[in-house]
């Protein structure tokens, strides 16, 4: 890890006061040794992967972490506040903040090291070495292992710790068979078994970027499993891959532990056995009960049955996680399939409506007349495959909710609910009903306690029939009816939309694509938007839904964009190349390309670029501007009802948001006293720079 953190990495008196302004602050020190290109980009990809589930954890530790294309090399920056910052860990603020940069193309090498310090972190000493260390030296020292935090134990430890990273980084057949000795050399209760072997556990971990917690968690359940005299293996999927257990371990196992915030890998291995499906950072602060809660199901016998052992639908989560939350996730799971069938289906067919004008959707079946030298022929070949590809919607959309549910089972019978809803004019409202039915039923039959001798048809024969049969009959005779007539009546909504209740519709819809650049109220958004269009005959009402919610989509890249180049002083030079990318980003319609502008500066760019968003989407409705397509930005145009008013709409909503962000940010500089082209981000990065300046 020597290459990894030297003392010019290390703060050790760290005044930031949020775990933004941290990561800025450390950040920072890797831009002025080159290991990173682009300050705000980076801060971006840091802020996304804190987004997916914060990294703070229990003992007064801050892990910010991703992988990113702005790091040259693999780096490690540490500081240490005296005041604590809040990183959302159970009990309270972390002193302790390691901030681990990894590039996009990591090799399997430098993860190892990066999965060795999560592993140290679960040492006690190694933290109080840490705390009371005098100088930055001495802790870049113990940070890369060249100062000891303990003679005897924290060696071992480490020592441990190190052999565990590298069988699961490097893809040893070793290390199962090392893990399990050590648990069993400190093996001192017998287990449940009538020969007194002691009780087996099998366990996997992993999280989103596969570099820190997916270790701490695996670290964390070993040692548990040594100090309640289990054998316990663990299978760490992190980003350099993994290691699969051997059959024969798994076979031999009497539970398993899933510590994960990502799909299990090969889940299908462990059918059959008691199971427990937490989020990773259980893994990481409760690993004693995770094996009290396996130990318990396999005394009462309650064995999971299928080829997925344990669902989505059945992991507790992270603390405070609800079924509102998972709610979410299964909703946006079928959305984010059902998008790129969105996407396909409506170009093609708004591209078939460019080149033959809209009665091509009369013409006859390509299949039995198609002229090549006819435009018509074309245009109808395209709108006939854009129409097949939208036949596909509402079915993805229920059978993907079913599999973010279910996993694999689902997939059966929400795709036959998703079906039906198409058959019964359900629609929309129809696929997002069957996809959570069939989830709940395939859920409910996977907690029955199934004999070992069907277990092996239960996956292909008993809980596809099943579910598809409960479903269906719940789609056709009790659900089905009154779901269509709620779908009809919000259409007739739809089309009835004019005057003042358009506009204002189109207002909302502005605020919510501009409210998080991308994130999920931008996709409900979007997603309301194309199911209007996502008919072969969508109403006027309905596509001047769509134009109002692409047009506010593009107006945050466009604005950020327009602003760096008028005012560019107000900006850093990082922000102003990031600017000259969104002009294309924000042409494209693809609102993600302010997202490095709303991580620097939230409370400046976000509300300016909701009012310029608000601004646009109203008047693109009051101009009347219809879009047949779901996606394309300026380069569908021409297959927009009034381009010019619409242009006129998006030009005026730049313009109002690159107005509001010049003058807050205006505002803000004679506070800061930043010079031109420095970073602007608050008092704490301020005093940060007089000390380490950013290199340009």
């Amino acid at each position: 890890m020597s290459d990894m953190i030297t003392a010019d990495l290390v703060d050790l008196d760290l005044s930031a006061g949020t775990k933004e302004a941290a990561a800025r602050a450390l950040a920072e020190r890797m831009v002025a040794l080159g290991r990173v290109t682009d300050l705000e980009g980076f801060l971006a990809d840091v802020a996304a992967r804190e987004a997916q589930m914060p990294t703070g954890l229990d003992g007064g530790i801050g892990i910010p972490h991703c992988r990113s294309a702005h790091v040259t090399e693999p780096t490690l920056a540490f500081g240490r506040s005296a005041a604590g910052i809040d990183f959302g860990a159970p009990d309270g603020p972390a002193d302790l903040i390691f901030l681990i940069a990894a590039p996009a193309g990591a090799d399997d090498a430098h993860l190892t090291i990066l999965s060795s310090l999560a592993r140290q972190l679960m040492n006690s000493e190694f933290t109080d070495a840490l705390r009371s260390a005098g100088d930055a030296v001495t802790a870049a020292a113990l940070i890369r292992g060249d100062e000891k935090s303990a003679p005897a134990k924290g060696e071992a430890a480490a020592a441990a710790a190190t052999a565990g990273a590298e069988g699961a980084s490097q893809d040893t057949a070793a290390a199962p068979a090392a893990a399990s000795a050590g648990t069993a050399a400190a093996t001192t209760d017998p287990g449940p078994e009538a020969d007194g072997r002691p009780f087996r556990i099998v366990a996997v971990t992993s999280c989103p970027t596969g570099i820190a917690h997916t270790y701490m968690a695996a670290e964390s359940l070993e040692n548990a499993g040594r100090e309640a005299g289990v054998e316990l293996v663990v299978e760490t999927q992190g980003s350099a891959g993994f290691t699969r257990l051997a059959p024969e371990v798994i076979a031999a196992a009497d539970g398993v532990i899933f510590a994960h915030d990502v799909p299990v890998r090969e889940k299908e291995r462990f059918a059959g056995k008691p199971t427990v499906d937490v989020g990773v950072k259980a893994g990481i602060n409760r690993p004693a009960d995770l094996i009290g809660e396996v130990r318990a199901k396999a005394a009462r016998g309650e064995a999971t049955s299928g080829s997925a052992p344990a669902t989505p639908v059945e992991r507790a989560g992270e603390a405070g996680e609800g079924y509102g939350t998972k709610l979410r996730k299964w909703l946006m799971s079928g959305v984010s399939y059902m998008v790129p069938f969105v996407a396909a289906g409506g170009l093609l067919i708004a591209l078939g409506f460019a080149i033959g004008g809209y009665e091509i959707k009369s013409a006859p079946s390509v299949l039995n007349h198609f002229v090549w030298t006819q435009s018509d022929s074309w245009a109808a070949l395209m709108f006939q495959i854009g129409a097949v590809a939208f036949g596909f919607l509402v079915p993805v959309l229920a059978g993907y909710i079913a599999y973010g549910m279910a996993d694999r089972p689902g997939l059966v019978p929400g795709f036959v609910g998703g079906m039906i809803a198409s058959t019964i004019n359900a629609g929309f409202l129809g696929g997002l009903v069957a996809g959570l039915l069939a989830g709940g039923v395939v859920m409910a039959i996977q907690k029955i306690n199934i004999p070992a001798v069907l277990r092996g048809i239960m996956p292909v024969v008993v809980i596809p029939l099943i579910s598809s049969a409960v479903v269906g009959f719940l789609m056709f005779v009790v659900v089905g009816k009154p779901i269509a007539s709620a779908q009809k009546g919000m259409t007739d909504w739809l089309n009835g939309l004019s005057g003042s209740n358009a506009i204002l519709l189109g207002a909302l819809l502005g605020l919510m694509m501009c409210f998080d650049l991308g994130g999920p109220v931008n996709k409900v958004a979007y997603t309301f938007a194309t199911a209007g269009i996502a008919v072969s005959n969508p109403s006027d009402s309905a596509m001047k839904i769509m134009a109002a919610v692409m047009a506010a989509g593009m107006v945050p890249p466009l604005a950020m964009a327009l602003a760096t180049t008028v005012r560019g002083k107000l900006f850093t030079e990082t922000e102003r190349e990031n600017g000259k990318a969104a002009w294309v980003l924000g042409a494209s319609f693809i609102s993600e390309g302010a997202i490095p502008f709303a991580a620097a500066d939230p409370l400046r760019v976000i509300p300016s670029a909701m009012v310029g968003g608000a601004i646009t989407g109203s008047l693109s409705m009051a101009f009347g501007a219809t879009l047949r397509a779901p996606h394309g930005g300026i380069f569908v145009v021409p297959l927009i009802g009034n381009p010019f008013l619409y242009l006129i709409a998006i030009a005026v909503g730049v313009c109002v948001t690159t107005a509001l962000v010049v003058l807050l940010k205006g505002l803000r500089k004679p506070a800061q006293q930043t010079p031109a082209g420095g970073s602007a981000a608050g008092p704490a990065a301020a005093a940060k720079e007089a000390k380490q300046p950013v290199a340009a």
